[in-house]
């Protein structure tokens, strides 16, 4: 970080432990914020505070600034790392030596530094200091654990599209041919699309479709972030409000009020809680074909379910994930005779999320996710964890 004294900037290493004065002309907000502006805010953002959705990190915390010292930040400038491009040849050296002081200029002015003893008298905190004041939040790598919503903020004017596909018609491990049909992915699947926009960083908007076999519905959404941690809160909670109405749009219609709420247990876990109000909710059923016809009208139901999940990381970019989505009003009516359960692994590379699971339930609209299997084939034993089916989902963010 950059500190002035006495008319003088100096640049404060915490991860070298060394302090060095710097030259006049070096300016923050000359070339250097050009540079910065130019090649890098696309991802670590305009005011340097990365981008959540891509795991950029946060060059305004005093904690990233604490762990990294000049020189492996001069070194990730010039040689890339991870998806970071390496930018020697297309900067000279002295336009990385002046990035690299621009960046330690953004955590903070003289008068936000906490304390200990540097350079005449003003005060830095030390890095072990820093790292323990780190406020510990979860990233989810996507906008769904596997059913149950994260709560995800986007990004302002991002784009999200998100792909599913689930296998209900065989189960992975019981039927006899599972080996030959690779655990069932040879057989139909449900795929259903969806695409997100942030209109803000808060504000969000979506239209996700599912396909014939699961009576074509298509469902329009928005949701606002009301309070999160990045910002100081206890927890994340997003309220979103969805209908969606089944053959396209045209008949079979459910209202949905949703309250995502996540919190993170350390920087490597979060837990879920999503009750959700499902008004004129029906039951999911197979349709004998295609034709609009055969999707009839059913009796709508009020429904309360109650999902819960939790999603542990194993490896900076691996979690493991896991959710229950049990119905605790008008279970019954709708012809659910046991709560959905999935498990998965995911896979986080940048923009994108890859997960892959077992599940029990065939549906991934707001309403469709409660219902298991068993409601789904008309058989009461297709809802048990030894007819648990695969199933994957696929996130990318591009814009």
């Amino acid at each position: 970080m950059v500190l002035t004294k006495n008319g003088k900037r100096y640049l404060v290493d915490l991860a070298g432990g060394t302090v060095r004065e710097l030259p006049v002309q070096s300016s923050p907000t000359g070339e250097a914020g050009s540079l910065f502006a130019k090649n890098c805010a696309t991802c670590h953002g305009p005011d340097g505070k990365g981008k959540k959705s891509i795991g950029t990190p946060d060059f305004t915390d005093p904690a990233f600034q604490a762990g990294v010292s000049a020189s492996d930040m001069e070194a990730v400038i010039r040689k890339g790392k991870g998806v970071m491009p390496a930018w020697s040849g297309k900067l000279s050296s002295q336009q990385i030596s002046e990035l690299v002081h621009y960046v330690r200029s953004l955590p903070a002015a003289p008068s936000e530094l906490p304390p200990s003893n540097v350079a005449g008298g003003s005060t830095v905190k030390r890095p072990g200091q820093v790292a323990a004041n780190k406020p510990k939040i979860y990233e989810p790598g996507d906008d769904v654990l596997f059913s149950l919503p994260t709560g995800r903020p986007t990004d302002r004017h991002g784009v999200y599209v998100n792909f599913s596909h689930r296998f209900p018609f065989q189960p992975a491990f019981t039927s006899p041919n599972a080996g030959a049909t690779l655990l069932g992915l040879d057989n139909f699947a449900i795929s259903s699309l969806g695409v997100r926009y942030g209109v803000t960083d808060k504000l969000s908007v979506g239209v996700y479709r599912s396909p014939s076999a699961i009576n074509r519905p298509i469902q329009f959404m928005a949701g606002y972030n009301l309070i999160e941690e990045g910002e100081g809160s206890p927890l994340n909670l997003m309220v979103r409000v969805s209908i969606e109405g089944q053959n396209n749009f045209s008949r079979n219609f459910t209202e949905n009020i949703e309250g995502i709420l996540s919190r993170s247990l350390t920087s490597r876990a979060q837990f879920y809680i999503v009750p959700t109000v499902s008004f004129n909710d029906r039951r999911v059923i197979q349709p004998i074909n295609f034709y609009s016809s055969s999707i009839s009208a059913e009796p709508g139901f009020t429904a309360f379910s109650l999902g819960t999940g939790l999603a542990f990381d194993i490896r900076p970019t691996v979690a493991l994930l896991a959710e229950v989505i049990p119905t605790l009003a008008n279970a019954r009516e709708l012809d659910i005779q046991r709560p959905v359960f999935s498990f998965g692994i995911q896979k986080k590379i940048w923009r994108h999320a890859f997960t892959f699971g077992l599940t029990t339930g065939p549906g991934t609209t707001v309403s469709q996710r409660a219902a298991p299997n068993s409601s789904f084939l008309n058989d009461p034993h297709a809802g048990t964890i030894e007819n648990i089916f695969l199933g994957f989902d696929l996130t990318r963010q591009i814009r």
